[in-house]
């Protein structure tokens, strides 16, 4: 991809190992600029990669512009079976160009550099139905949380106070930051659990929270998968 000049940002399971929220993934997804220029790039790599199309739908930019994901299966002697997900839009987060600019760049030992969705950005986009994703979101914004709270900016406050899913510490964070906390009660009610140090509510309310996002995100899901199941018949 790098090689290619492709505009994409990981995410997914390689992304939560880069930031300590995952200890292993299968398959590498790719949130990717979704214009010809980018799309032709896409498919130089791809092609290098001698991946294939699996399942549906097929590679088109319009399936990408509509939410789908696009599943390819490469292969290329040295990436055999890998699994490669491109996609483009999701619930829940901006554009790829906002994307883009709230990234975030690591550079290996090996002076490799990786880009990756931003630690918000991936927490929204792993707010899903599938049960293995809420523990990866907890130890997500915990690493984010032991990472950066010596010192932090106040949109990271902001951000740990509206995401943070382990009592003890949404506690120590209303606590500490008394005032932000005030201020985010409005989108995050559970927050008057956190001020009162209440745990035994904060761990009712965390479920409930969990379950209108599973919700939610079946209802965006329903319609697409529709759009899937009419083009396998």
């Amino acid at each position: 991809m790098r090689r290619h000049g492709v505009q994409c940002l990981l995410m997914g399971g390689q992304a939560c190992v880069f930031y300590g929220g995952a200890q292993f993934s299968r398959d590498i997804d790719l949130a990717i600029l979704a214009n010809d220029e980018n799309v032709g790039r896409l498919k130089a790599a791809l092609n290098e990669l001698h991946a294939e199309v699996v399942d549906v739908p097929d590679f088109e930019v319009a399936h990408l512009h509509r939410g789908h994901a696009i599943h390819f299966r490469c292969q290329h002697p040295d990436a055999m079976g890998l699994r490669v997900d491109v996609i483009s839009s999701m619930r829940g987060v901006g554009p790829f160009p906002d994307l883009w600019e709230r990234r975030t760049t690591i550079e290996a030992p090996d002076g490799t550099t990786f880009n990756l969705l931003s630690v918000p950005d991936l927490v929204q986009s792993t707010k899903t139905q599938r049960d293995k994703d809420w523990p990866i979101i907890r130890r997500l914004v915990e690493a984010h949380y032991f990472e950066n709270s010596a010192e932090p900016a106040e949109q990271q406050v902001r951000f740990w106070l509206q995401q943070l899913r382990t009592s003890a510490l949404l506690i120590e964070c209303a606590i500490r930051w008394e005032e932000v906390c005030r201020q985010e009660v409005a989108t995050r009610p559970l927050l008057m659990h956190a001020s009162a140090q209440d745990d035994a509510a904060l761990g009712s309310a965390f479920l409930a929270e969990e379950q209108e996002e599973r919700v939610r995100d079946k209802e965006y899901w329903l319609p697409l998968r529709q759009e899937l199941e009419a083009l396998r018949r």
